[in-house]
């Protein structure tokens, strides 16, 4: 499908060049603008199949698809534009065609319409005015929900609610409430005000538990310098657990072999968890006992698939929970659920790592965004058997300090003996 797409946005790129080639715009006839024009087009093409065909950072894939996008919908809308006007022109000619032929033969209507169309007609503007203007307004379209979404949106926190029906849940689990947050990317934050009004709105809630599924930092534990008071409020009667994202070991710091600096840049992330009364499941679960009726939470490091670092050991995770009726997992990657947990007797995973690449459209039925390109599972609840995945988007933002359309979530879940 999105190759189908370059295909169409290269023809709309012919259509639209030669026809502000025909106009009499100096510049557009430069050759500066054909190589500034087609090199643009091109490095957005060949970017979209490195996207695809190698493993690049997810924050430059992002930035890649929602430059394509933005790329195509603007270009699509000049088309039609181009298009209406072509279509004008068209019935001028064939109004010539048999308003000026009166009294006159085949040859003679011909040789008329072999005469140009005025470049500025009777009443109006010009063909080159018009193009330039209009090509004006719609090249400047995309940048207003890309403004909006840095103005508006990215620490715009929304409360999304979820009931998990579970037919292992034992009783006295019935109507627990767990909240989810994801994907902090303390590193990207710019507004200590604006955070901290998520978090009190979570607090708002009053879940039971909370969990957090990855990614704190961008690339170094001191990015939470300035975060860490404000994520030690969030505290629930059993507890707040979390797990290890990709960006939280520093590879794309330190780059991905060992070092001093690295090892010390992630203990001292693990002890940020620790100081905050965040309880750290690194390939180990816990058992959580209301009344006499126990279930397990398990959590593993990171572990997705192509380039992302597999340094999870869900078996290792798992030791010690057989006798547990139920089993909630803690995973940042969503494509870990594919690769390894629909194996086991996992109820739910809990992840996030997509943030629903930060732009898309979002609604109670209907959800789409260039996410769906790359994950399978990229937002919201996915079931298969009787296993059960939740994508959290996030509550931060990655490279685009902004998000159009997937605002910053706070999941509420409900569990529910079915």
């Amino acid at each position: 499908m999105l190759q189908l797409n370059a295909v169409i946005l290269f023809l709309l790129d012919f259509y639209i060049f030669f026809a502000l080639r025909a106009t009499k715009i100096e510049f557009i006839r430069t050759r500066w603008f054909t190589i500034l024009w087609w090199g643009y087009s091109i490095s957005l093409l060949a970017g979209l199949f490195i996207s695809f065909k190698f493993s690049i950072p997810l924050s430059v894939r992002s930035i890649i698809l929602v430059a394509f996008f933005l790329t195509a919908v603007s270009k699509f809308i000049y088309a039609i534009v181009l298009i209406i006007d072509d279509l004008r022109r068209g019935g001028i000619w064939v109004g010539r065609l048999f308003s000026r032929g009166k009294g006159k033969d085949l040859e003679e209507r011909i040789e008329t319409l072999e005469e140009p169309l005025p470049e500025v007609p009777k009443k109006g503007i010009s063909r080159s005015d018009f193009l330039l203007k209009s090509g004006i307004v719609v090249a400047a379209l995309p940048m207003i929900p890309l403004a909006w979404g840095v103005i508006s949106t990215a620490y715009d926190y929304r409360i999304r609610r979820q009931k998990l029906i579970l037919p292992n849940l034992p009783k006295e689990f019935h109507g627990m409430t767990i909240a989810q947050i994801s994907d902090v990317h303390s590193g990207s934050f710019y507004n200590k005000k604006a955070v901290m009004g998520g978090v009190e709105m979570l607090l708002g809630e009053r879940p039971d538990v909370i969990f957090f599924t990855g990614d704190l930092v961008n690339n170094v534990a001191s990015e939470m310098r300035d975060y860490q008071d404000i994520f030690s409020h969030l505290k629930a009667d059993l507890g707040v657990y979390s797990t290890l994202g990709n960006h939280d070991y520093g590879d794309y710091y330190y780059g991905p072999g060992d070092s001093p600096a690295k090892r010390k840049n992630l203990q001292d992330l693990i002890e940020t968890h620790k100081v905050m009364g965040w309880d750290l499941l690194m390939d180990e679960n816990r058992t959580l006992k209301v009344g006499n009726e126990e279930i397990s939470i398990v959590g593993v490091q990171n572990w997705g698939t192509g380039r992302f670092p597999k340094k999870g050991d869900l078996q290792k995770a798992m030791l010690g929970t057989d006798d547990k009726a139920v089993k909630l997992l803690l995973s940042h990657d969503p494509s870990h659920w594919r690769a390894q947990v629909l194996d086991t007797d996992i109820d739910v995973m809990f992840a996030g790592h997509t943030h629903g690449m930060q732009f898309g459209v979002r609604g109670e039925s209907f959800q789409w965004s260039p996410a769906k390109y790359i994950y399978k599972e990229w937002a919201g609840l996915y079931t298969q058997g009787s296993s059960k995945l939740y994508v959290n988007t996030g509550y931060g933002f990655l490279g685009y300090p902004g998000r159009v359309g997937i605002a910053p979530e706070i999941t509420i879940f409900e569990l529910v003996k079915g």
